[in-house]
């Protein structure tokens, strides 16, 4: 009966994540549409960073609580899942298109940020040290994406800021406000009931983390993708998986660390290699007809799904 009230736990936590994270990201949006910002630079940041709080209470209050493996997993697992499932899934539906200054820029960083992470994790703890060179990465991630939304012009935003200009400020600040607070909220539901969860059925708390939260507090990033791209507005997608690995690997990681410390699991360094795996294959991948198509999606996906059973195997 018990391990039944901790599923139910867990589902309605990973609900007010979800829930969360679109009222918060909706909220974003309308604020930051007034500041011009481009398409793309709205994926990278507000919407990735947006889409990415789950993920931010989920490996702090795992961080708090001295659950390590499922603060880190969350991360590795949900940079794999982003890449793996949901571009794979979103490319399924319809093939994204990708510009050049993607693969060129952004793909590079994100990484870069994942080369970062398995060096920064060689000595089995991510210190508070570690955390500020991460906080520094992302604080450089954002001036290099603030400089880059002043030369660049995109006639959808343009079209969007007439439309947002009409909505009510107070109206998106309640909408950030509550969003916040059902992460939180959801966050510590999640966690946990997870842990309760993997010691019940004698499954690691690291294979959780990698696993179950991490896809939970990636169905965000999911839903988000996957509309952007029936839509049609591709570097919102894009923009959205890439800018939320970056985002927690740099900064989540960066104030976990900072906060409490990481200690780190040894086992997670072949999943480290495995994230490291997923971003560069999208190189060749996105250089090729400079899109997502259909068959590379089903590729990035097939590849998840064997990763997860060579993870459960392990």
């Amino acid at each position: 009966m018990e391990l039944i009230i901790n599923v139910l736990a867990v589902a309605g936590g990973l609900a007010m994540l979800y829930f969360g994270a679109e009222w918060l990201v909706q909220g974003s949006i309308n604020i930051s549409n007034r500041l011009k910002i481009s398409q793309l630079v709205i994926g990278l940041t507000v919407v990735a960073f947006g889409t990415s709080t789950p993920e931010l209470a989920v490996s702090i209050s795992s961080a708090f609580q001295g659950f390590s493996d499922v603060a880190l997993g969350n991360v590795v697992g949900s940079n794999i899942v982003n890449i793996g499932v949901i571009l794979g899934i979103s490319a399924v539906i319809t093939p994204i298109a990708v510009s050049k200054s993607t693969i060129r820029k952004e793909i590079p960083i994100m990484i870069g940020a994942a080369l970062l992470l398995s060096a920064i994790i060689f000595d089995g703890k991510i210190d508070f040290i570690d955390g500020i060179i991460l906080i520094a990465g992302i604080i450089g991630f954002l001036i290099f994406s603030y400089k880059s939304s002043k030369k660049e012009s995109d006639i959808e935003t343009v079209k969007s800021q007439q439309v947002t200009q009409k909505r009510f400020l107070t109206k998106s600040l309640i909408l950030v406000a509550i969003g916040l607070g059902l992460l939180t909220a959801g966050a510590f539901l999640t966690v946990d009931n997870a842990v309760v969860i993997a010691k019940s059925v004698g499954i690691s708390e690291l294979v959780i983390g990698l696993t179950l939260v991490a896809i939970g507090t990636s169905l965000p990033e999911l839903i988000t993708s996957v509309i952007a791209a029936r839509k049609g507005h591709s570097d919102l997608s894009i923009g959205n998986i890439v800018g939320s690995n970056i985002f927690n690997i740099f900064a989540i990681i960066g104030i976990a660390s900072v906060i409490v410390g990481i200690q780190v699991n040894e086992k997670i360094i072949l999943d480290v290699i495995v994230m490291i795996a997923f971003s560069a294959i999208l190189i060749p991948i996105m250089r090729s007809g400079f899109k997502v198509s259909r068959k590379e999606g089903l590729f990035l996906l097939v590849g998840y799904i064997t990763y997860v059973i060579i993870l459960l195997y392990r």
